[in-house]
């Protein structure tokens, strides 16, 4: 099976290139395929000939996006949907990975894929519009949350840095939701376009809920392995004590039940997270 990859200079565009195993994943860069250039993307579509497109290219900086949010709906939104459409006329099979920002977060159970989006951010709204025009052209949307991996900035990366540098890191306990280990949902991704026939959504994310708060407690004691560090206490603090541009969803935990039926892997975070301190801070921090 030959994959190409949107965005593949991410840190999801370079997990599907580790993860191929007997596969062909063409992982194009926003330098080799912006796509937001229609032409560029009938080329690179009829050059590559793929089995499958998986759309990792996005505008991601959330709060980034209530300051440029017409940028932000230019790609996730309107270019979303030209790949799209570029893959249905071709008959392309197209996997549009998306987020758990689609929605408010206002209830307390996992959310499951019919749930209707509700986003409270401008980068929610870019990516809930562009759900809905890659749906409209006949692509299977994958929602995931909370992203993490080795390679390339992240929350893991964040928490690790401060844990080094201070004594004490304060980080929001009252934000719900699923983190994902990159490389996890590379599999998913790869099994999905392997499968004949795909749900219009389906939510891949890791196995168990979690906090921000926790999730930093997590890889404090994970860094701690390794060597000594500056932090000592992560303290938990509410959101109203952590202002940001953009809201946040209180609960954004997806039902992953579907992705289960499905046979995809749905494995714990932690072990996601013991695999990236192990393979790459463990360098960063001088072991």
């Amino acid at each position: 099976m030959k994959l190409l990859v949107t965005g593949g200079g991410g840190q999801l565009g370079r997990s599907l290139v580790r993860r191929a195993g007997a596969h062909t994943v063409i992982a194009l860069p926003r330098s080799q395929l912006d796509i937001r250039d229609a032409s560029a993307l009938t080329a690179a579509l009829a050059a590559h000939a793929p089995d499958a497109v998986i759309n990792t290219a996005g505008f991601t900086g959330v709060d980034a996006a209530e300051h440029a949010p017409a940028l932000a709906s230019e790609v996730n939104a309107w270019a979303a949907g030209l790949v799209a459409r570029a893959c249905a006329e071709r008959g392309v099979p197209l996997l549009h990975v998306s987020t758990d920002y689609v929605f408010d977060g206002a209830g307390a159970r996992p959310i499951t894929e019919d749930a209707v989006p509700a986003p409270l951010n401008a980068y929610g709204r870019s990516k809930a519009e562009g759900e809905q025009r890659v749906r409209d052209a006949g692509g299977t949307v994958v929602r995931t949350s909370w992203l993490f991996a080795a390679a390339g900035p992240s929350f893991v990366h964040t928490i690790t840095r401060l844990a080094l540098r201070d004594r004490e890191i304060r980080v929001v306990a009252d934000q719900f939701g699923r983190p994902t280990w990159a490389p996890d949902l590379a599999d998913a991704l790869i099994a999905l376009a392997a499968m004949p026939e795909r749900p219009p959504c389906v939510h891949v994310c890791g196995d168990g809920a979690t906090t921000w708060h926790e999730f930093a407690a997590a890889i404090v004691e994970g860094v701690r392995i390794y060597r000594p560090i500056a932090c000592e206490r992560v303290v938990p603090i509410t959101t109203a004590e952590f202002a940001t541009p953009a809201r946040r969803p209180a609960y954004s935990v997806l039902d992953t039940t579907l992705a289960r039926t499905l046979g995809l892997p749905i494995r714990p975070w932690r072990l996601g997270l013991a695999r990236t301190l192990a393979e790459e801070l463990a360098k960063e921090i001088g072991r």
